[in-house]
Parts: structure tokens; sequence; C-alpha cells
């Protein structure tokens, strides 16, 4: 009876111990090992080897402390810093600055140092905070206000390049941060960047203000711009416009003087084909006109020579260019016909 008393004991002693002997080590882990508190051994999971199951003695003999092998980052509590001012050489405006930091345990050696100088994670944080503030802030001393608040982002971006490469490699103490926290934490900074940078809000008023103010002085300007170029552009093409007609004029009197001795030659030389007949149809176009008056009432006797060219015209080519023409006598100083007048006209 006592010897079952014995198995059940040491069963239930084994399934409470055996728990505490067995531990796991994650990709994503290291597992820093120590026996009464000195250290044993050191587990990367990142090691295909060292990653998996492993055995220790219970607690209190062994245990086993986690820590986060992958990257970790943590924001910097917004400050204000002052700027510089180069043509003065004085201190310039002020600015509100967050930032951010990643960094992460170096490797499996800086795993003891990382354990013995701060212990944790938020222990790192804190000894990293307070350094990498105190740098930016002597750092942001040193360069100005444009550099890190323009409406060129090339600038902005290699200042900011700038300072980042200053505080790791650097430092305003000479010293550099990433050689520096390997060496007494054990911890890899891998990157200081800023994610803001803006104006305190005390003054921001004042500035959204001369902004607009600027805006509005350059919107004069540019309107001003505008309005002369409108004017140098119309009164350009009224000039174009007035030269442009001018020389339409000038070819077209060139034009018609060129088509009226054209016509002058052409007109000659039909009359000198024909200069009878020439003169036959210079008389019906003023018989046209005399006779087209509706005003005008005409009394001829029929032996004038007006009918006789009405009714027997000459043609062209049969006339003798020496035969004697008659003058078309004046009607007003006619006497009285001896045949009975023909009336012409409209009433």
């Amino acid at each position: 009876m006592r010897w079952k008393l014995l198995l059940i004991l040491a069963l239930l002693v084994t399934v409470l111990v055996a728990p505490m002997c067995v531990f796991t080590v994650d990709r994503t882990e290291y597992v820093y090992k120590t026996q009464f508190g000195r250290h044993l051994e050191t587990f990367d999971g990142g090691s295909d080897e060292q990653a998996g199951l492993h055995f220790k003695w219970p607690w209190p003999i062994q245990s086993v402390q986690r820590l986060d092998r992958r990257l970790q980052y943590f924001d910097l509590p917004g400050a204000e810093l002052l700027t510089r001012d180069p043509k003065r050489n004085t201190i310039d405006r002020t600015l509100t600055l967050d930032a951010y930091v990643c960094w992460r345990i170096a490797n499996v050696r800086g795993v003891d140092q990382f354990i013995r100088s701060v212990g944790t994670p938020g222990g790192a944080q804190a000894i990293l905070g307070q350094r990498i503030t105190s740098e930016l802030g002597a750092a942001i001393g040193q360069m100005e206000l444009d550099e890190l608040i323009n409406p060129n982002p090339e600038t902005v971006d290699a200042a900011r390049a700038k300072l980042r490469q200053r505080l790791l490699s650097g430092g305003v103490s000479g010293s550099s941060l990433e050689k520096s926290a390997e060496a007494e934490y054990g911890i890899e900074v891998v990157d200081i960047r800023l994610r803001r940078s803006n104006h305190p809000p005390a003054v921001r008023d004042a500035i959204f203000d001369r902004i607009t103010s600027e805006r509005k002085k350059k919107k004069a300007e540019y309107e001003s711009e505008g309005e002369q170029a409108k004017q140098n552009i119309e009164s350009d093409g009224k000039r174009r416009v007035e030269i442009l007609k001018a020389q339409a004029e000038a070819e077209s009197r060139t034009l018609k003087n060129a088509a009226d001795v054209e016509a002058e030659r052409v007109l000659n030389e039909a009359h000198k084909k024909d200069p009878q007949f020439f003169t036959f149809l210079k008389k019906l176009e003023e018989y046209q006109r005399i006779l087209g008056d509706n005003k005008s009432t005409l009394l001829l006797s029929t032996h004038r020579e007006l009918f006789d060219l009405l009714f027997n015209p000459p043609k062209p080519g049969t006339m003798s260019p020496t035969a004697p023409v008659r003058a078309m006598s004046d009607p007003a100083k006619t006497d009285k016909p001896s045949t009975p007048a023909i009336q012409q006209g409209r009433p």
C-alpha cells in the first residue's frame, strides 16, 4: 500500500515538475539561460540549430529570460528646439519636432550586455531616449530653420538625411551613437528619423497670417504680370493688324492700277480695230442715258440721226475708217420738223 502512495506521489511530482524542465526557443527571440542568476547560455532563435525544444533544471535552479530579436521602435517625446540664425550668428525661431528610433539587440553576444546594462526593452527605450533627445537638441541648434521647413522637398530631405547621419555616426559630442550603444548596451541603433517638424502652436496663427499675406502679394504680382502681358499682346495684335491692312490696301491699289492699265490697253486695241463701230457704241451709251431718264420728254424728227443709228446700225468691220460721221445735233437747237413729231419717253 505504501509503495502505491509513493508511486502516485512520484507521478504527481513528475507532472508538476516536467513542464518546468522544458522550454522552446522561437525564431523571433533570444533566450537567456541562467543558473542561480549566473549566465550559462544564450539561444538564438534565428539559428536552425538552436531554435526548437530545449531542457533545463526547474526553477529556482535554472531560469530563462526571453528577448525579442526583431526590429523594435519607440517614439521620442515631442520637444520644442531652437534653430540657428547664420546671418547674425544667434538662435533663431523654435521648432516642434517629433522623432522615432529603430533599434534591436545587436547579436547573441550582445544579449548578456543588454541584460546587465538595461535589463528590459523599457529600460533600453529610457536610456536611448534621453541620450538621443540630447543629441538631437544640440544638432538642431546648429541647423537653420529653412533647412527643416522649406517648400522644396529636396532641401528638407537632404537636411534630414544629414541630421540622421550626424546622430548615428558622429554626434555632437564626437562619439558614434551606433558604436557606443552596441559597446555599452548591446543595442544596434538602426535608424533615427524625424516624423514631423512644425512651428509651435503659439506662433502658428502669426505664421499663417504671414503666409496668407505673402500669397496675396504674390497673387497681385501675377495679376499685374498677366495684365501687362495681355496689354502687350493686344497692342502687338493691333499693330500687326494695321500693318496687314496697310499692306493689303497697297496691294489692292497696285492691282487696281494694273487692271485699269490693262483695261485701257484692251480698249485702245479694240478702238484701233474699228473706230466707227466704237464711236457707234459710245453714242448708244449716251442715247441710253438720255432716253432712260423717265422724267424727260423729247420731241424729235424721224429724219434725225438718232433714228438712223437705231434702225440701221453699222456692223463691225463694214464701216470705213475714213467715212465721215455726222455729229448728233442738239435737239434743243433744231428747227421745227417738217414731218409729224414722234413723242419719246414717258409722261
